[in-house]
């Protein structure tokens, strides 16, 4: 049986030749962790300048993850027809167009408009997701497959540390003096004229971000990069094809709920801690800058202990451990929550990218397209933020909320255990 980690996919030439392609390909996991982890302090402060539900706001993260189901497909058909460089550049270009969508979306003063500007972003995303996951795990010897992805989303955790500073100092600042109590008390002059001063306050952030990624874009363009000469199948299977592919389906299966779980937990940070842990926006958006940092040193600590533990077990032990961790989230009242909400950010780390390793094992010409169906799995964290908030808002407590990505840890810890072995004679 092949070892679990080892990718199919080889190139022709020496992979002496892969370390600044890798540099530029890993540049884009920061890029897009920049999003993922703004997406809190959008939560938090939309909720608060619009007065939505937790269901309501739970749509943000229904808007950037229903773009990944929808879109991974044809991410997955583009990279097949015209190769990973094509899925990257043209991911960039919607990554800044849906960027520079801000600007109208905020002069709208109307919730539904940053929606459809973060759908955009998410579809640039989502190329870019499913070219660089791959194309990261053939750029070196099979093996080690592991421990570049978990190397590279260790950049994704950088981001993570980054973007809720960003978004306290550049967001939350605006509306940070005014309370819920405040705006209710508000005449409906005074309110339209917090919305918009409110709404203002994503224009810069996200127009800057939208120059850089352009520049990006456009160095990708010029870039040279390696044509990765993948291994001969007897013939190239369809989508539905790929999914009958037993460790494939079933880490597709278990994307779905760690993502779900991931964007669970991250997403309703900052009005976790407010209801559970007594802590106002801006001083709670200092503990999300710390479970950012919390991830990223799990994900670094992780891409070492992957050197010596295999990824299943290690998937396993960390999916456990951030279960008990969110039990106590649940139940528990005070400080200490807040700290279990930093130790769960530390056992999610490696998860994303091992599962994602371990569903494209040993499928050759089949890793794009099991690629773009492990993408689409990211579509857990549309749904199930949804059913954090809805179960929050009919029992009047966020923390009950988490009995959802509890649910979601334990699917995890199944597959480490049991679900992800590769099948005999996938390539031949």
């Amino acid at each position: 049986m092949a070892n679990p980690t080892d990718t199919t996919p080889t190139t022709s030439s020496s992979t002496k030749g892969y370390l600044l392609p890798l540099v530029f390909i890993t540049s884009l996991f920061f890029f897009w962790g920049l999003i993922h982890n703004i997406d809190p302090t959008l939560i938090a402060h939309l909720k608060k300048t619009y007065t939505l539900t937790n269901l309501q706001s739970s749509l943000i993260d229904f808007s950037v993850f229903i773009a990944y189901f929808l879109m991974a497909i044809p991410a997955g058909l583009m990279m097949r027809r015209w190769g990973y460089k094509a899925g990257i550049v043209f991911g960039l270009l919607l990554f800044a167009g849906g960027a520079f969508l801000f600007l109208p979306a905020a002069d709208t003063h109307q919730y539904v408009y940053f929606l459809g500007a973060l759908f955009v972003v998410a579809s640039g995303l989502t190329f870019l997701e499913t070219a660089a996951n791959p194309y990261v795990t053939v750029l070196g010897p099979p093996d080690t497959s592991s421990f570049r992805l978990n190397l590279s989303q260790s950049f994704n955790g950088i981001a993570a540390v980054i973007a809720p500073i960003i978004g306290k100092y550049t967001i939350l600042t605006h509306a940070a003096d005014v309370s819920n109590e405040d705006i209710a008390s508000m005449d409906a002059t005074a309110k339209q004229e917090f919305i918009r001063q409110a709404s203002e306050s994503v224009k810069g952030p996200f127009m800057i971000l939208g120059f850089i990624i352009l520049a990006v874009a456009i160095i990708f363009l010029f870039l040279k990069l390696p044509e990765i000469t993948e291994e001969k199948s007897v013939k190239k299977r369809s989508f539905l094809e790929v999914l009958k592919v037993k460790h494939t389906r079933n880490a597709v299966i278990a994307q779905f709920f760690y993502v779900g779980a991931q964007i669970c937990f991250a997403s309703f940070f900052l009005v976790y801690a407010e209801k559970a842990s007594g802590l106002d926006h801006l001083r709670a958006s200092d503990y999300l800058a710390a479970y950012g940092l919390l991830f990223m040193l799990g994900r670094i600590l992780g891409t070492i202990i992957l050197k010596f533990v295999a990824a299943p077990r290690l998937l396993f032990i960390y999916a456990l451990s951030a279960s008990a961790l969110t039990v106590i989230a649940i139940f528990g009242y005070g400080a200490y929550t807040i700290y279990c909400m930093l130790g769960i950010a530390f056992f999610l780390s490696i998860m994303f990218p091992t599962i994602f390793a371990l569903g494209v094992a040993g499928l050759g010409e089949d890793t794009k397209t099991a690629s773009s169906l492990i993408v689409m799995s990211i579509v857990g964290g549309a749904i199930l933020p949804l059913g954090l908030g809805y179960l929050a808002d009919i029992t009047g407590n966020i923390q009950y909320g988490y009995l959802v990505p509890l649910i979601c840890l334990l699917v995890v810890a199944l597959f480490g255990l049991r679900g992800y072995k590769p099948q005999q004679g996938l390539v031949t």
